[in-house]
């Protein structure tokens, strides 16, 4: 890395900020409500101006690559045609990657990729790859880890200049076209990198060539011969000890600012309170998880008027998010609030949770039963312009809401009109609520993020109304500007479908429909799961596919050349479907996890250091083999797939399945043990482990009455270490063939009878839910 830092120093590349974690462009009555989304990807884009005839890309179905589909740039997409002409032309590659809800992707691309003359410099001297992050995430997190090690930060969009065999030597984020004071623009970087290609090309094909070496065994994550998996109480305790020195008190979340939601520390600290109930520790981790997930749900970062959260907070009090709303953050969200239900009985966290999946049934899904990826911050100002401006979709100035609000409410204190008490209620000022430190460019000048600052109990009492009043006006309120916000220009809607987020949110309909014993959130969790299996799913092949699309005529599309799965398509998929099965105890989901899983291991397990490669550690354009070693946005797969071993093992009576569980965790002993807490997802699966998963089994008729009332009290409660089944008698079915064991487990009485085992040992059967309640809390 000495040889190639200054050279990166010397063209001052640079990342956007400074830390991985936080980039402009970051690496966090419901029945009627499952309609799907129609809008066009095109929604909010300006008004039709003559194109220029499309590039290569124009045959992608990638939302991101069509929007570059008519640069002046000689694209092409990653792949065979891009390699073999830049070996035949004997050109750098300069690779560009993003997605498609990105707002910086969107600057760069009308200030440098719409720039004639950038356009011809690139495509003259450059073999140009354009890549959606989304889709190739392998490709991605390669010359990601390159552009975090060579310059200390990374974003998107990532630029990277390659050999012709794909080595990088150079990297950054975000260029401006023309140099400003300190920094390069795009066309003095590329004059640089054109000029030192000519004259000095060895020394960057040495560097790139050390760079990728030094980076294989700097990123090498293997156990050693007969290493065991760390202690799990040590390193739990060490977890928590890390969160807690970066929790923020007032607002709750993890840093002071920016703040994303971080689902994966709150499962955590919840898992964490579950097995330290008593001690002080266990109350100061249920604490910091309840006040964020109050504090995330007063605040902007929550879409009050159109459900579902943004992507995070640009200040400490979760008031003005980046807008940008992202399908594997309301998945994880979901859960986490449900599970905050089920910890403390708090009936606002099942609405937050349901409010959630209103959003995400009502426009982030397909008719076929998949969910799109994202909808996008920017979107065209209802006053008119041609310019997209952040938030415009969902901010309001003050005189809008009083113009829509204008009723005078009888009985209010000071003949006070509707508009009064929501501006009181949601912070609203008339000359706009956003400090200019949060808008740095400008767009959210005289305007309102709407953010929760009284209960309304205090609200009502201000105004001398009732609770009830104040709680039925606000909400005949927020469907008004509802009904408003239709008429705006919607922002863009990245249709793509991927496996990996249809698995999250799979789990996230499966969850809540269970703990609220929703049929129509549970009959949405199915068709989901069928959308999988149909339209991602190769049966021939016997792969699971990385996306599929939507098509102009609103059906599903495939590309010309499919995407195989990585590994998080086939552990998120895994986990939604051990949660789909505990939902709707139809053993088809199980089997179908079987299934899969067995893939899984056939394609990524690392047979000698243990765990799994995050891709095809096969594929010779992939440079590293990647074993992903952090829990960010969403949780690494390996950590996934600790806790899906685990419970796999438990339904299919597969010990090798256990024993692959603590070979992974061994794997990451080093990172478990130094800094749990870029991995507490999989310190959730390393607790697993230790504490053992409860078996729960309830005997009875599928939909009797009493296992009902049985199945609703586990569902009621947080049991982090626990699988549940149905053993319903019938002995030829999959799980009695699996576990035949459960033969011998029957109704006591005639009534449904629940048995809690561990290792099939099991206590005393019993039929009373609240017998059961009791002893699934001891």
């Amino acid at each position: 890395l000495d040889a190639i830092r200054p050279w990166s120093s010397q063209l001052a590349i640079y990342p956007i900020v400074n830390t991985p974690n936080y980039t402009l462009c970051s690496v966090d009555t419901i029945a009627t409500s499952l309609s799907m989304a129609s809008g066009s990807e095109g929604q909010g884009s300006p008004p039709s101006t003559p194109q220029r005839p499309p590039n290569r890309l124009g045959q992608e179905r990638s939302p991101y690559l069509l929007q570059h589909a008519h640069n002046p740039v000689d694209w092409y997409p990653w792949g065979q045609e891009a390699f073999d002409k830049a070996r035949s032309e004997d050109k750098p590659i300069f690779l560009s990657v993003g997605y498609s809800t990105c707002h910086w992707c969107h600057v760069m691309e009308r200030e440098s990729f719409e720039d004639e003359e950038i356009g011809k410099t690139l495509s003259d001297n450059f073999v140009c790859i354009k890549v959606d992050r989304e889709e190739r995430p392998d490709v991605d997190k390669v010359y990601m880890t390159f552009v975090q090690a060579t310059s200390g930060g990374g974003g998107w969009p990532m630029s990277v200049w390659l050999t012709p065999d794909l080595r990088p030597f150079i990297g950054g984020t975000y260029f401006p076209p023309k140099d400003s004071g300190r920094r390069p623009g795009l066309k003095t970087v590329l004059t640089r990198i054109m000029e030192q290609w000519q004259d000095n090309r060895e020394a960057l094909e040495s560097s790139g060539e050390r760079v990728i070496e030094a980076l294989k065994k700097g990123t090498s994550i293997a156990a050693n011969p007969g290493e065991t998996p760390p202690p799990a109480h040590d390193v739990a305790n060490r977890c928590f000890v890390q969160l807690a020195h970066s929790y923020e008190e007032e607002y709750g979340g993890f840093r002071d600012a920016p703040k994303f939601p971080s689902p994966v520390n709150l499962m955590f600290l919840m898992s964490f309170w579950s097995v330290n109930r008593s001690s002080t520790e266990g109350s100061e981790a249920l604490q910091m998880t309840l006040h964020t997930l109050r504090m995330m749900a007063l605040g902007g970062i929550h879409d009050h008027v159109a459900q579902g959260f943004h992507r995070y907070s640009t200040d400490s009090s979760w008031h003005v998010p980046h807008f940008e709303k992202m399908l594997y953050d309301q998945a994880q969200l979901a859960v986490a609030y449900i599970s905050a239900y089920q910890v403390s009985g708090e009936q606002v966290f099942a609405d937050v949770a349901q409010d959630i999946l209103l959003y995400v049934s009502r426009d982030l899904s397909d008719k076929s039963g998949g969910f799109y990826s994202a909808e996008d911050a920017d979107s065209l100002p209802a006053a008119g312009g041609s310019e997209k401006r952040e938030g415009a979709f969902c901010v309001w100035m003050g005189s809008e809401v009083r113009e829509l609000l204008p009723v005078v409410v009888e009985g209010a204190t000071g003949g006070a009109t509707e508009a009064d008490i929501f501006m009181h209620h949601y912070g609203v000022k008339e000359q706009g609520n956003v400090d200019m430190e949060q808008d740095p460019h400008g767009e959210l000048q005289g305007q309102n993020v709407l953010i929760v600052r009284y209960s309304v109990e205090l609200t009502a009492a201000r105004f001398g109304l009732s609770v009830a009043k104040v709680s039925e006006l606000l909400a005949s309120a927020r469907a008004k500007m509802a009904e408003v916000r239709k008429s705006r220009p919607a922002p863009h809607l990245d249709t793509k479908m991927l496996a990996s987020w249809n698995g999250l949110m799979l789990s996230g309909f499966a969850r809540v429909g269970a703990v609220l014993d929703d049929k129509a959130l549970l009959e949405r969790a199915v068709q989901a799961a069928g959308f999988l299996k149909e339209h991602l799913w190769d049966a021939e092949r016997q792969i699971m596919l990385r996306s599929c699309y939507r098509g102009d005529e609103m059906e599903v599309e495939q590309s010309v050349s499919p995407i195989a799965g990585f590994l998080d398509d086939y552990a998120y998929v895994i986990c939604g479907l051990l949660d789909l099965y505990e939902a709707t105890l139809q053993p088809e989901w199980l089997r179908w996890g079987e299934e899969l899983q067995d893939r899984q291991d056939l394609l990524f397990w690392d047979a000698e250091g243990g765990g799994y490669y995050c891709s095809d550690p096969t594929d010779p354009t992939v440079l590293l083999r990647l074993k992903q070693d952090q829990d960010g946005a969403e949780p690494s797969a390996n950590s996934v797939s600790a806790l899906n071993l685990l419970r796999l093992s438990h339904y299919t009576g597969r010990k090798d399945w256990s024993q692959r569980s603590q070979q992974l965790l061994a794997a990451f002993s080093d990172r478990l043990t130094r800094v749990p807490i870029a991995l507490p997802e999989m310190v959730r699966g390393l607790m697993a482990n230790h504490y053992t998963l409860k078996q729960i089994v309830i005997c009875g008729q599928r939909d009797a009455p009493d296992t009902s009332s049985l199945l609703a009290t586990v569902n009621s409660l947080f049991l982090p270490h626990k699988v549940l089944m149905l053993a319903d008698g019938e002995t030829e079915g999959y799980l009695y063939q699996r576990l035949p064991i459960l033969s011998s487990l029957t109704c006591q009485g005639g009534s449904a009878t629940a048995y809690v085992c561990e290792d099939f040992t099991c206590a005393l059967p019993v039929t009373d839910p609240q017998e059961l309640r009791r002893l699934l809390l001891e």
